[in-house]
């Protein structure tokens, strides 16, 4: 499986408080940002702290690893053939993205994601038509 991009996902209890700390306390850069979300520039990593829905509120998730592979279905196929239990198959998620879930062995969410070419994180936000 090739792995293209990582990062780690934060839902913390309280979204303003946890993202003022890692972008004033910590200092991180913005890498970007979306409705209810903010990605941070954390060395040759990224964090992202995520408001559930965009309403600052957490669930029971408390976070995970993500990891972009090039082919969902394939890595699907790769975990399958090792014997590494799949907690939930490959979707297109309302956000646009097809994520697979499986757990490390110690019970680590972690997060396998395709990004189809025509998602708006594959689209160069330097340059526009005007």
């Amino acid at each position: 499986m090739e792995i293209l991009s990582s990062r780690v996902i934060l839902r913390p209890a309280d979204y303003r408080k946890t993202l003022a700390f890692y972008r004033e306390g910590l200092g991180l850069a913005i890498a970007r940002e979306y409705p209810g979300g903010t990605v941070f520039f954390a060395g040759q990593s990224l964090v992202e702290v995520a408001a559930h829905g965009g309403s600052g509120e957490s669930t029971s998730f408390e976070g995970a690893i993500w990891l972009q592979v090039r082919d969902i279905a394939d890595a699907a196929a790769e975990l399958a053939l090792k014997g590494i239990a799949i907690d939930r198959a490959p979707v297109r998620e309302p956000w646009g993205l097809l994520e697979m879930w499986v757990r490390d062995p110690d019970g680590v969410p972690i997060v396998l994601v395709e990004i189809p070419p025509e998602h708006p994180i594959r689209r160069d936000s330097r340059w526009s038509d005007d």
